[in-house]
């Protein structure tokens, strides 16, 4: 037959085919036990890993709703974005303010001598580092110059080492030469730069900004701030100035700008609907990691996770804190708020008619269900620490679980590797040998009934 190698030469028997069928029923056990295995490992492995992702955008979320989402059911307003905006937070109450700003927070900046030739003008022109220390208030920021370095590559150097605390450099130049600028993210008086060292930066410099406090009235009351954020001026409400009050063109007093703090059931919808979204995020993971499918014969095919303990457990976490009473209003619970939860899927919508009629009467108690040391959001996150945590929660000791499972797997396909090759060596020889073996009594038979052919059929003489 075309294609058939026959290796048994002696034998005419294939002993190449006999060797494999022989190598690879004996592999075939332990090579589909390895095989399942690593597929479930592998495929479990890669679905805690969603659910590990899954679960730390929940949390992530949870953090966030913390600090900027607003469950008050409050919204502030500025009549005059230009000279002001506002955010609300926990402790607001409605009401009006008048605001007149008449002052900035500025920070301080300075500038070095100018160098005649340029950014590539030589620093240090020493044989040995010099120091560059820049000061500010009780905090000194030493830049090393090495021998030979430019004023480009001071610059650079303190804006790699010192720009995430708020310092920066930048290099002006123009027709005399260029000059280093230094300024910070800090401001407010007392945040005034100084030069100091043995660099020679040091000398010649010159003060180009003098760091000042913003200065404004809020309903009369004068006040001064290090910073244009005002997080304290009145409890629950962030200002942050963004310019001065105008001044009419025809001169006269500046205008105040109205900042308005009101109920606001939009953004208190808006704020549970965001919880609810995030919910659901964590919840559909875990449904596609625990999906039951029906195949078209009727059989079924489980999710890597279908009937997981760990999973179960996390969940029941978190529906328990979801179900819990909260707060100290009248409205205790979510579901109060039209929050449902479907019995199929676990997910939740929110009833919009039952939210707003909630809301009208109650909008603060939702306040309480979610904000403050008891509040859910600080109780989901705590429900899901010892899932969550990196090195030692549920989630990441199973995935180091299962890493070591997958890596003693290889070592078992390594293994039986190493003996299938022994094996099929050993075969082969032993076939070798018989083969050769058969090759030789068929040559001993046909001598011998060669020799019994020429003894039966004699020559005539």
């Amino acid at each position: 037959m075309a294609g058939t190698t026959v290796s048994g030469i002696g034998s005419n028997i294939d002993t190449q085919a006999i060797v494999k069928s022989l190598v690879d029923s004996e592999r075939a056990p332990k090579q589909t036990q390895i095989n399942n295995q690593t597929l479930k490992a592998t495929t479990s492995l890669s679905s805690i890993g969603k659910i590990q992702a899954a679960l730390d955008a929940f949390r992530g979320a949870l953090d966030n709703m913390k600090t900027t989402a607003s469950f008050s059911g409050l919204s502030g307003t500025s009549s005059d974005e230009k000279v002001a905006t506002v955010t609300t937070g926990n402790g607001a109450a409605a009401g009006n303010f008048s605001l007149l700003v008449t002052q900035l927070a500025t920070a301080s900046k300075i500038s070095t001598k100018v160098y005649a030739d340029g950014a590539s003008s030589v620093v240090n022109a020493g044989a040995v580092p010099s120091t560059l220390s820049i000061k500010q208030g009780s905090d000194t920021f030493d830049v090393s110059i090495p021998a030979g370095a430019t004023l480009q590559q001071v610059r650079d150097s303190i804006n790699s080492q010192y720009a995430n605390q708020g310092l920066s450099a930048n290099i002006l130049t123009d027709a005399n030469g260029s000059r280093m600028v230094l300024t910070s993210s800090k401001t407010g008086v007392g945040s005034d730069l100084t030069l100091a060292g043995n660099s020679g930066l040091e000398t010649g410099t010159s003060i180009l900004t003098t760091p000042q406090n913003a200065k404004y009235t809020l309903d009369g009351v004068a006040m001064e701030s290090k910073s244009n954020t005002i997080a304290d001026a009145v409890s629950g409400i962030t200002l942050k100035l963004t310019g001065v009050s105008p001044v009419p063109s025809g001169g006269g007093a500046a205008t105040p700008t109205t900042i308005t703090v009101s109920a606001d059931t939009t953004t208190l919808k808006s704020s549970v609907k965001g919880f609810v979204d995030t919910y659901n995020a964590l919840i559909k993971a875990a449904n596609t990691e625990t999906q039951v499918t029906t195949n078209a014969d009727g059989s079924l095919t489980t999710g890597a996770l279908t009937g997981d303990a760990s999973l179960r457990s996390l969940l029941s976490s978190v529906r328990t804190e979801l179900n819990a009473m909260g707060g100290t209003g009248q409205m205790k619970s979510l579901a109060q708020f039209g929050v449902e939860t479907d019995q199929k899927t676990g997910l939740l919508s929110i009833d919009d008619k039952v939210f707003s009629a909630a809301a009208k009467t109650n909008a603060a108690d939702i306040n309480g269900i979610f904000t403050g040391d008891t509040g859910l959001l600080a109780r989901m996150k705590a429900a899901t620490d010892t899932f969550a945590q990196k090195t030692t929660g549920v989630f990441a000791a199973r995935s180091a679980s299962l890493s070591d499972s997958l890596n003693d797997l290889k070592k078992q396909q390594d293994s039986l590797d190493a003996r299938m090759v022994s094996l099929q060596t050993s075969l082969t020889a032993k076939y070798t040998a018989m083969d050769s073996l058969v090759a030789r009594l068929r040559a001993q038979s046909d001598s011998i009934m060669t020799t019994l052919n020429a003894l039966n059929n004699p020559k005539d003489s």
